[in-house]
């Protein structure tokens, strides 16, 4: 029996053609495919006709440790039935995707393992809608969090003194949590005019992009539905100034909104300080 090997790769940020090519060669190679709930279907149309298929997603919210060790033991199992299983994870395997835990329930068994990255979320989502998370004079650099640990019960796992000063603070699996999102920046110094983009279905047909700042993001969100990134910082002005560009606006007009600010923290962040 020839040995197994488990290859973990990142599907990218949600639009099929985004997936590298080396991952592209490892799913043609596939005799398991492990995927997850946001990967693209026509991903799987790259792996060889008879290779087996197993969904291994499961809904946003629900428990997911024992689905996790569901999943090591399902790893486990094939590759050391000598085949070859890849482990399909949207976006990159390592940026909130447990790839670590798989890497490393896949080396104390002892079974061979190859990391193919992928393009995050984090980042490809805000390309794809025009706006860069980092960006001379206005970012020199970006966190990205995990919103639906916002405030989870073992204690908040965001450091929200971080994400209201970090210039450009994207969150991810955030639509339910957003009006949490908006009170602790608030509450932690973020201006409520700080611009804040939602991009829903992000690089994918029927992509909507919504503008505002934590002041309105509210209002304008109502109904929009996961899976969405959430981009705050004045990086997202970019993208109105290209759009402005486009639309034909004098380029001093825009380059004086695209001025950068400073982050200043609000009367409460203050008081609360003060006291600390």
């Amino acid at each position: 029996m020839s040995e197994g090997k488990v290859v973990l790769v990142g599907a990218g940020p949600g639009a099929p053609d985004l997936i590298t090519l080396r991952g592209v060669e490892a799913l043609r190679r596939a005799d398991v495919v492990l995927y997850d709930r946001l990967t693209h279907p026509a991903l799987l149309e790259h792996a060889p006709g008879d290779a087996e298929r197993i969904y291994c997603g499961r809904a946003p919210g629900a428990p997911g440790d024992d689905r996790q060790e569901s999943i090591h033991d399902l790893m486990v199992r094939h590759a050391r039935a000598g085949r070859v299983v890849v482990r399909l994870k949207g976006g990159d395997p390592f940026v909130f995707g447990r790839g670590g835990e798989e890497m490393l329930a896949l080396a104390e068994a002892g079974v061979a393992f190859e990391v193919v990255p992928g393009v995050t979320s984090s980042i490809g989502v805000p390309g794809t809608a025009g706006i860069p998370v980092t960006h001379r004079g206005i970012s020199a650099a970006f966190a990205v969090f995990a919103a639906h640990e916002a405030d989870d019960a073992a204690g908040p796992a965001v450091d929200w003194h971080v994400a209201a000063r970090i210039p450009t603070a994207v969150f991810l699996m955030g639509v339910e949590r957003l009006p949490i999102i908006v009170a602790r920046l608030t509450a932690h110094g973020r201006r409520v005019d700080t611009p804040i983009a939602v991009i829903e279905r992000g690089t994918l047909d029927g992509q909507r992009v919504t503008i505002g700042t934590l002041g309105n993001i509210l209002a304008r969100t109502k109904d929009v539905r996961p899976p969405a990134t959430i981009v705050v910082g004045d990086v997202v002005s970019v993208r109105e100034s290209v759009l402005a560009l486009q639309s034909g606006e004098p380029a001093w007009q825009v380059a004086a909104a695209l001025a950068p600010r400073e982050v200043e923290p609000t009367r409460a962040a203050s008081a609360t300080r003060r006291r600390a």
